[in-house]
């Protein structure tokens, strides 16, 4: 399906529709950065959404979240007890791909000990909420020879839970990135058994834009990189292709469709996205584009530094994916009313 880019980028928070759903359904926010996953979810639900705990544990993140959802996350989520958090309908988490110390597949809940998210799964254990929503790198679902994502989908369903999983592209989606990222989502198996969330109809979503559509017309010199950097760029690319290989910087401009992905080394010397100037070097997107090419809305609140700024929205996610996954549960689980 397609649609123009500008309405996509203009993201806003009118709930959908006014389905017949008895009281808020109630949320959580863990790994929460700068809030990207619950943007979309807000985005989708509307009014219908109510975040009752956050947590994260980078205090330049807790910055921008608290300066944009006016509550400050708890900290570190390994020394919080399960029933210390409120009781809620939802879990949002984007946690970070580690490796398992146990290999094999054999002990589901038992294996994620010592990772990251074990903490997930202790919370969800504990509370049982309807859905999970889980994201991270493309990567995760081939880590470690699959034992990594196999043993996730083996705890939630030894906790419960059916699971649906499939990597999306930020690009079809109506910001102008190539941004390939797996989403997790986990229903409670005796809520709405007949819901099945069709990642095919969502794979065939497309979204036309350019880069142009987030780029700003007024641009700090600072943001030019120096004849220095250049030339290192130039140099080392140079060198990338006499090796037959494709690294070095990558040069895009305002008619690109999309960008290479954005990471939380951006910061350091840009060479994953430049933009081509007239008659100067090329310049490092600013940190009210990478928001942008994130696809946060225009009046995100950016309080921290720009190396901070690059840190979080590389680390981030893309909202608009998160929203229409957001909208395909929501339409599919809520239009009745919650048991």
């Amino acid at each position: 399906m397609y649609q123009s880019c500008s309405a996509q980028l203009e993201l806003d928070f009118a709930p959908m529709g006014s389905l017949n759903i008895p009281h808020k359904l109630k949320a959580i926010d863990l790994f929460a950065g700068v809030g990207g996953i619950r943007t979309g979810f807000q985005q989708a639900f509307g009014e219908r959404i109510e975040f009752v705990f956050s947590s994260e544990i980078d205090k330049f993140a807790r910055q921008t979240y608290a300066a944009n959802y006016h509550e400050i996350p708890y900290g570190d989520i390994t020394q919080i007890q399960a029933h210390e958090v409120p009781t809620h309908d939802i879990i949002l988490a984007g946690f970070p791909c580690q490796a398992f110390s146990v290999a094999g597949l054999r002990k589901g809940f038992a294996d994620t000990r010592g990772t990251l998210f074990f903490d997930v799964a202790r919370i969800a254990e504990y509370h049982k909420p309807k859905i999970l929503f889980l994201e991270n790198v493309k990567g995760f679902k081939n880590h470690d020879k699959g034992n990594t994502f196999a043993t996730v989908k083996l705890t939630l369903e030894q906790l419960g839970y059916r699971v649906y999983a499939d990597v999306l592209n930020a690009k079809n989606f109506g910001v102008p990135q190539n941004r390939e990222r797996i989403y997790i989502v986990a229903i409670r198996n005796d809520f709405n058994p007949t819901f099945n969330l069709d990642f095919d109809k969502l794979k065939n979503t497309k979204v036309n834009c350019q880069v142009g559509d987030i780029l700003q017309n007024q641009v700090d010199e600072k943001y030019t990189i120096s004849d220095k950097l250049w030339a290192g760029h130039q140099r080392r690319k140079a060198e990338h292709i006499e090796k037959g290989n494709g690294f070095g910087y990558s040069l895009f401009n305002a008619q690109s469709p999309y960008t290479s992905t954005i990471s939380a080394r951006y910061y350091k010397d840009g060479s994953e996205i430049l933009i081509e100037q007239n008659g100067k070097n090329p310049r490092k997107l600013t940190p009210r584009e990478a928001s942008l090419l994130q696809g946060f809305p225009s009046d995100f609140v950016i309080p921290v530094s720009d190396v901070q700024a690059y840190k979080q929205f590389g680390n981030s996610v893309a909202v608009p994916v998160i929203k229409a996954l957001a909208q395909e549960i929501y339409m599919g689980l809520f239009q009745n009313e919650i048991a």
